[in-house]
């Protein structure tokens, strides 16, 4: 069998043995939610319940304001206890609405289920919308955004997203095993808002029986299940179009360009969710594992749950964890610690022991290449990343430093343990902010 995939990329170990045969388990509900008003790219949403209210699950607590915006919504039923900034995984404090559950897990009355054949694309889009569902593959853009592509933008092809290249991560894996019929209902209505002619789930070759399974429910349906080559960052948006369809988004642009969308697996999910049941995005599969977990676990967790309750729900810790990362290890970010909450777009906790760390220090660039070799972009990582330490702001934009997906694939492969990434995550801050001032 002929695997797709990308030029570039690495192959990292990928320790998904710790937990790709661990079924999904419902995680149990924390003493306190923690529930941040920015989850998402876009506009964060705005506080409109205050202290002392009584919520029910699935309550609108938090009004989107912008169209790259979407509402949040309680987690659980209980009391609004504080409505005040709180750490957030993005490495500062912004205002969340902290709930005390009242155990009594209660639906909101608001929330109507409806017939999906006879809703509008418009009517479709604007339940996705109202129910707050954003990309759960990691970026958190919102969904409706996607689903409302301009008029001269058509879409011939979509493209959902089984790949899960991260290291570590299983939960699309366990999601596309248990729920099946749940994703390709959201398929079905994500290819129906978009009218596209050709539909395909990509799914890595080290995930046989979720495509076997894929395979046998797709079979006498217009959806392709195309098998990917084992390779990071298969998943990402631009590497996995490249893969499937052999087409380049341009530089600086996005899928639309060449009439392609990409949704995840589990956004499809959340999709059916929202249209056929109604029910807001509050809760998601989240994998909890590493050496320095006790049980590694696939857990349905709510939005709103702090990291440290995760961890007691896998049994707590082997030992002090060396390094805790909110996603994978090559695109999550470090946390400090277990007090911030999960977000919608929270897939995996990592932690690490202190010996798994690799901590070299940084050495002379010694003009290897495999830098160039390995960035799925076809850039020149270490030229980007040596004006942007020199804040030679117009010289990296020139060398595409904006076109950078921050896939870590340079600083892997990098023997001087150059921060590559970094550096390069951080030219590209500042040109943004250079062009805001600038405007």
């Amino acid at each position: 069998m002929t695997l797709k995939t990308f030029k570039g990329g690495i192959h990292p170990p990928d320790h998904k043995r710790w937990s790709s045969h661990k079924a999904i388990e419902d995680c149990p509900l924390p003493a306190e939610f923690v529930v941040p008003l920015a989850q998402h790219i876009g506009a964060p949403s705005v506080a409109c319940v205050a202290v002392g209210q009584s919520v029910a699950k699935g309550q609108e607590i938090g009004t989107a304001k912008g169209f790259v915006s979407v509402p949040v919504h309680a987690p659980t039923s209980g009391e609004v206890v504080a409505v005040e900034s709180r750490p957030h995984p993005w490495g500062t404090s912004l205002p969340a609405v902290v709930i005390k559950p009242d155990g009594e897990d209660r639906w909101s009355t608001e929330l109507q289920s409806a017939d999906p054949g006879k809703l509008s694309v418009d009517e479709i889009v604007n339940r996705v919308r109202l129910a707050g569902v954003v990309g759960m593959g990691g970026a958190a853009f919102p969904a409706h955004v996607k689903m409302s592509p301009p008029p001269e933008k058509k879409i011939h092809t979509l493209i959902f997203n089984g790949v899960e290249c991260e290291p570590y991560l299983t939960a699309d894996h366990r999601m596309m095993l248990e729920d099946p019929e749940r994703i390709l209902q959201g398929v079905a209505l994500l290819q129906y808002v978009l009218g596209a002619e050709r539909v395909v789930i990509g799914i890595e070759a080290n995930k046989p029986d979720a495509i076997a399974l894929f395979e046998q429910h797709c079979l006498g349906t217009p959806v392709e299940v195309v098998s990917l080559q084992v390779k990071y960052p298969q998943g990402a948006e631009k590497q996995l179009i490249a893969a499937v369809t052999g087409k380049e988004v341009p530089s600086g642009g996005l899928p639309m360009d060449v009439g392609v969308a990409v949704h995840n697996v589990s956004t499809a999910a959340a999709v059916t969710d929202a249209v056929v049941h109604g029910r807001p995005l509050i809760e998601r599969v989240c994998t909890v594992t590493g050496p320095a977990i006790r049980e590694p676990k696939n857990l349905r967790i709510r939005i709103g749950t702090p990291l440290s309750h995760l961890v007691e729900a896998c049994g707590g810790l082997v030992e002090n964890p060396g390094k805790i990362i909110l996603g994978g290890p090559m695109m999550g970010f470090t946390q400090l610690g277990l007090h911030v909450p999960a977000t919608k777009g929270t897939s995996g906790l990592l932690l690490l022991r202190a010996e798994d760390v690799d901590r070299h220090a940084e050495g002379p660039c010694i003009r290897c290449a495999r830098c160039v070799q390995a960035c799925p972009i076809r850039l020149l990582p270490t030229t980007i990343a040596a004006y942007a330490r020199r804040n030679l702001l117009a010289e990296a934009a020139e060398y595409c430093a904006m076109d950078c997906i921050e896939c870590g694939s340079c600083s892997y492969v990098c023997p001087a343990a150059i921060p590559l990434v970094q550096a390069i995550r951080y030219g590209k801050a500042a040109i943004l902010a250079k062009k805001r001032n600038s405007s």
